[in-house]
Order: C-alpha cells, then structure tokens, then sequence
C-alpha cells in the first residue's frame, strides 16, 4: 500500500487493520470520487489523501467503516471538485471524463452501468458540487440521509431538499430509456463496419437523427470545438476518418460498448456510444492525450 511515504503509527497491528479496511472498500471509495469528478487521475489522488487521513484515525472510535471511509472520500472529492470547476472553465472545445476500461460484468448492473456512462457523468456536471455529491450518495450507492449529512456537512433536512432537487435535475436530462448489452453491442457492430468502410449510406442509416457527437482534444489534438449536431454532419465528419493506419476495436469503456482507435500501436481515439432505439444517439469522442491512460487495462468499479 502506497500511503505517501507516511506512517503515523509503528505499531504493525494498527497499520494492518486501516490497510485491510481500506483494501477491501478502495473500490467503492474510487467509484464515488470518479463519479463526482469524471477523472480517474483525480479520483486517485483523492483516494491518496482519503488514504493519508485514514491511516490517522482511532479505528477504536470508527462505528462503521464503510461509511466513515466514504464520508472521508466524500470531503475530498468536494474540495477537488470546486478546484476542477475553475480549471474547466478555461478548457479549451468540449470536456468529457476519463474513459475506463471496464469490464464485461459491469454492464450487467444496469445502474451501476449508467451511473458510470459518458452520457450520465455529463449529466451530474451540470449539478453544483453538493448537489452532485449527494446524488451519488443517494441514488447510486443508496447512503442513508443521516450518512450524507455527515459526509457533506448539511443537516438531514437540508439533504433531503438537495436530494429531492437533484433528482429532479437529473430526470429531465438523463437519457431516454436503456437499451440490452446486446441491443449495444449489435448497433456498435453496425457503426463499426460504417466507419471501417467509410460507407456514407451505411453511416446513415445507423446514426439518429438527432445524433450528437462531443470530441475532446483539450487543445493538443485536434478535435471539434462545437458539439455536432444531426446524422448528416456527424456521418461527414466520421466519412473523413482515416481508415488506412487506424486500427479499429471494439471496448467497453464506463460499461458500455466503444471503438478505440490505435496508430502506429497507440491508443489515438476512445470513441464512446449512446444508443437508443437501436440507433447511435450519441458519440464522446476523447482525444485528449492526458485522457487515454485508463484504457489499456480494466478499472474495477463498484457499489
């Protein structure tokens, strides 16, 4: 266990049991921060210092360790959350989270799936941070009101006001429907040998109408600053991808199914998809160099 070079306590007793403890929750405890900042670096860096504040406390004086764990997750994550905020709003063309490789059995937890999707970790940045953070509490990972309270710092009464206005917020942008991991994976299959052909019509017909597609470069590769709207101009601009020295596979990136890009052995291109109603609904295109750590091998997450 890597605990930054620290150790706030000699005897190997005390320093066996917070490691074991926290060994057996680090899972949990990197999902919630990932979920409330879209940034798997971020997230370890929160799982660090949640670390470091763990290995100091009286486990005597713990009544529940999960709880008390997420509740130091919690804070963490809040205070890194309001940090990326002011760094987001200087980042250049659109911001999408930190694709991860998961595995396979995530998409069989639907909620746990979409909890982790592109589509609904842009969703939850469009809460403030408390907000956001009592969402995930609650609706992903079913914490008590009494435990949110301690984690934010508000009363119950107060979290049951944010819960209830998250909630609310959520509902009216969250995406329409769930599809089965094979309805997924037989319209990325589609969208696959469309892009692999550079068949216009084939592109077509397996985009919807009203398909969006959001790229991130962060401004080092070059990527669309705008979100592009509409089957015509997503199909046009995915009719110029270069297919001679791409190689195309298929991933399931947050839990869902995804084509990554490889040049020259490199990972170039994560290109994540939302489908509804058999047809891709939406593209999370991530470029970003800085992004693309995550996907050359499996992050677990968990509830």
């Amino acid at each position: 266990m890597d605990t930054g070079g620290e150790r706030v306590d000699t005897g190997g007793e005390r320093v066996d049991a917070a490691t074991e403890a926290f060994v057996a929750h680090r899972n949990l405890l990197f999902t919630v921060a990932y979920e409330m900042l879209g940034s798997a670096a971020d997230a370890e860096d929160v799982l660090q210092e949640t670390w470091l504040r763990w290995a100091g406390v009286d486990l005597a004086t713990v009544r529940e360790e999960r709880a008390y764990l997420v509740r130091i997750v919690t804070r963490q994550a809040l205070m890194r959350l309001r940090a990326l905020g002011r760094r987001k709003e200087s980042y250049v063309g659109p911001w999408l989270p930190e694709p991860l490789l998961t595995a396979p059995d995530v998409a069989e937890d639907v909620e746990l799936a979409e909890s982790v999707s592109m589509a609904m970790l842009l969703v939850l940045e469009t809460l403030s941070p408390t907000e956001r953070a009592v969402f995930v509490l609650r609706e992903v990972f079913d914490l008590d009101y009494g435990e949110i309270a301690e984690a934010v710092g508000k009363t119950q009464a107060a979290v049951r006001q944010i819960a209830h206005r998250a909630r609310s917020h959520v509902a009216a942008r969250r995406p329409r429907g769930t599809v089965s991991p094979a309805e997924a994976q037989a319209a990325l299959r589609a969208f696959q040998r469309a892009v692999e052909t550079g068949d216009m019509s084939r592109l077509l017909d397996i985009l919807a109408p009203d398909v969006v597609l959001l790229a991130d470069g962060g401004g080092i590769r070059r990527a669309a600053l705008e979100p592009l709207v509409g089957a015509d101009a997503v199909a046009g601009l995915l009719g110029r991808v270069d297919r001679v020295t791409a190689v195309i596979e298929t991933a399931q990136i947050n839990g869902h199914p995804a084509l990554i890009f490889r040049r020259d052995g490199e990972v170039d291109t994560v290109m994540a998809v939302r489908v509804e109603d058999g047809l891709i609904a939406g593209l999370y295109v991530v470029r970003n160099p800085e992004k693309l750590g995550r996907v050359e091998r499996e992050t677990e997450v968990s509830r």
